[in-house]
């Protein structure tokens, strides 16, 4: 793809003995939201270092915005963001003073870290000091930062690590405006409802190879899995819901019976006909159902 916002091609690293990265090769389209995926040791930072041209791979070759960002290209500083998971702040400014001061360093004029703040919804915090905010509007000004110049491309390292359901949440409105606008992210998460809800496509690295390449939802369907449907045990006997006509097989699990189906439509018509669908709750297969069969059961990190 000689119009890709990143490409790598065979990508390979070393460290003594063992091989963090082995011979990688994939493609992020412009204006993409991509994931990448994959446990602890499987080469996720190693990878997305040599891509921000922060460390060398031993061979292969990697282009961003169409340029080799190793040896450190100061070319592409202006056209990229980046937000480590270990987001460094001046503490003792305000919100709007810590990125007006970053929005210095690349040149720009005072007051350029306003329309930033109000891209991540900090609008109203402009006055805060950075070490009296919530660490939700911490990971929210760390975006900012990555993005007062106005990038290209944005880097987001696990930027809702550490935040609770609600903060997780919110944020994740921030980053589908990212996606909104155009901007190719490149990102990486251990939630795997995350990287469903946000991703166009994901890679998922296992022992420093490349496990799998394609959408969420293709990555799901490949699972071919079935529709687990729970309904409790006063609604339904274990023994009627086995012989239901679609189901492949049925179990009690304390209060409930599960229903496991490849004819989900069929069995909840059925359900609906012996006393309704209220208490029914349904399970599909997820990304992470995905990952970790694809990763041999490791768990997400």
């Amino acid at each position: 793809m000689t119009d890709a916002a990143i490409t790598l091609d065979g990508i390979t690293k070393r460290y003594g003995e063992t091989l963090a990265v082995d011979r990688v090769s994939f493609a992020v389209r412009p204006g993409e939201f991509f994931g990448l995926l994959g446990p602890n040791g499987a080469g996720k930072t190693t990878l997305v270092e040599i891509v921000e041209g922060l460390r060398r791979a031993d061979s292969g070759s990697v282009t961003v915005l169409g340029r080799p960002p190793w040896p450190r290209d100061p070319g592409l500083l202006r056209r990229v963001g980046v937000q480590t998971q270990a987001s460094a702040f001046f503490t003792r400014t305000t919100a709007a003073e810590h990125l007006d001061t970053v929005a210095a360093l690349y040149g720009l004029p005072r007051g350029a870290g306003a329309a930033g703040l109000e891209l991540v919804g900090l609008g109203d915090k402009a006055g805060t000091r950075v070490d009296n905010l919530s660490g939700g509007q911490r990971q929210r000004l760390a975006i900012a930062t990555a993005l007062v110049h106005d990038p290209e491309l944005i880097f987001l390292d696990e930027p809702t690590a550490a935040l609770d359901t609600e903060a997780r949440r919110a944020l994740w409105e921030v980053l589908r405006g990212l996606k909104s606008q155009g901007r190719t992210v490149f990102y990486t998460t251990h939630h795997m409802d995350e990287a469903q809800a946000l991703c166009d496509r994901v890679a998922i690295l296992s022992h420093g190879r490349l496990a799998a390449l394609d959408s969420p939802g293709n990555l799901i369907r490949s699972l071919k899995a079935p529709t687990l449907l729970s309904v409790p045990a006063d609604q339904v006997s274990v023994g009627v819901a086995a012989v239901l006509d679609g189901v492949d097989r049925a179990w009690v699990d304390g209060t409930e019976v599960v229903v496991e189906t490849r004819s989900a439509g069929r069995v909840l018509a059925a359900l609906d006909g012996i006393g309704g669908l209220d208490a029914v709750r349904t399970r599909n297969a997820t990304l992470e159902d995905a990952y970790l069969a694809l990763t041999g059961a490791e768990e997400p990190a």
